[in-house]
């Protein structure tokens, strides 16, 4: 079972090799959390599947956190209201039972049927280091056949992501929040009685419209109106990425509101510990400790708000001779964040 206390893990792939766990116990974390798995099935996962990965885990003496996103294509119909979504949110419930069953606590979602974007994946950092961003002028004005080119694959595993239309070309901020509760109604139930919290991840980037599709997770009152609807399920949370937080207008204001508002109710389940320079509609993703907030004083504030969760690395800078999953980049988020915790324990 996870430790009780604030902890650092290692995740962000979806491929649970060796490699991977020897880096995780190299550098001193006690979790792992993975990013859409590649495990086999087109429509849902099987409990056995995901018990391997667990297993396998517990064998290297670590802790299996979380599972963050299944495949886009699980569930994009329940997303943009389609038919056949409630056939996907049969097997969206087939897999929670099993990743319950596996002994995972926690599965993440995001409600964003197509996917993060970003309009620049190697803008220059400190020291050259190769960072993402975003410049919404980029996106308006192109045409629907430029718009894959903003999507890359930072949900997990490669897809394909369609790009989706209605009659009208947009799905509207209403019709989302309709799919979002016709989801959620139906499948928090069998989470609770799974034992799986569902982790719910902020827009990104924080936009209203996108490719035609509003994104209905992109300022607090947006969380703060899905827990109002929600706030009895023991099931509905967040995984607070505070990279997204601090992309939104105000920067680290959001990111101190979301703490605040959300950790004394438990209903933070997890951290993404990054950060960027800038705010939608312009903003580039950056090494922590020179974007938007002060990452002292959020750490400090997440435990003085009674967070007991695990942080996360999550998107990094890209550094010279690093890997495609850039070990370098997370290997210094790590550290940061094991030195700013260990700082927060001492002041407490």
């Amino acid at each position: 079972m996870p430790d009780p206390a604030m902890r650092v893990a290692v995740g962000q792939f979806h491929e649970l090799t060796d490699e991977k766990l020897r880096f995780a116990a190299q550098i001193g974390v006690t979790g792992i959390q993975m990013n859409n798995p590649t495990l086999p099935g087109d429509t849902h996962w099987e409990e056995a599947d995901i018990r391997r990965l667990v297993e396998k885990v517990e064998a290297a003496g670590l802790v299996f956190e979380a599972i963050e996103n299944v495949p886009t294509h699980f569930y994009d119909k329940a997303m943009l209201g389609l038919p056949g979504r409630d056939e996907q949110i049969e097997n969206y419930c087939r897999t929670l039972r099993a990743v319950g069953r596996a002994g995972v606590p926690i599965l993440g979602l995001h409600f964003m049927p197509n996917s993060v974007w970003r309009t620049d994946r190697r803008a220059p950092g400190r020291g050259g280091a190769g960072n993402t961003r975003f410049e919404m002028a980029k996106v308006d004005g192109t045409t629907k056949a430029e718009w894959r080119r903003f999507m890359p694959t930072t949900l997990g595993r490669a897809e394909s992501m369609p790009l989706f239309d209605t009659a009208e070309g947009v799905v509207s901020a209403e019709a989302m929040w309709a799919n979002y509760t016709y989801f959620m109604d139906a499948v928090l139930p069998v989470a609770e009685e799974a034992g799986v919290r569902i982790a719910l991840h902020p827009d990104d980037p924080p936009v209203p419209m996108l490719g035609g599709v509003a994104r209905i997770f992109k300022d607090p009152a947006d969380f703060k109106r899905a827990h109002a609807r929600y706030a009895d399920s023991p099931s509905w949370g967040l995984d607070l990425c505070l990279g997204c937080c601090s992309e939104m207008p105000g920067g680290a204001a959001n990111v101190r509101e979301m703490i605040t508002y959300f950790g004394p109710k438990g209903r933070i389940f997890y951290v993404h510990f990054r950060d960027v320079q800038g705010t939608v509609p312009d903003f580039i993703e950056c090494f922590i400790g020179e974007g938007n907030f002060d990452p002292g004083e959020v750490m400090a504030l997440l435990r003085r708000s009674g967070f007991t969760g695990f942080l996360l690395d999550d998107h990094v800078p890209h550094m010279d001779d690093d890997t495609d999953w850039n070990h370098r980049g997370r290997a210094h988020a790590i550290g940061y964040m094991q030195g700013l915790l260990r700082m927060a324990e001492r002041a407490a």
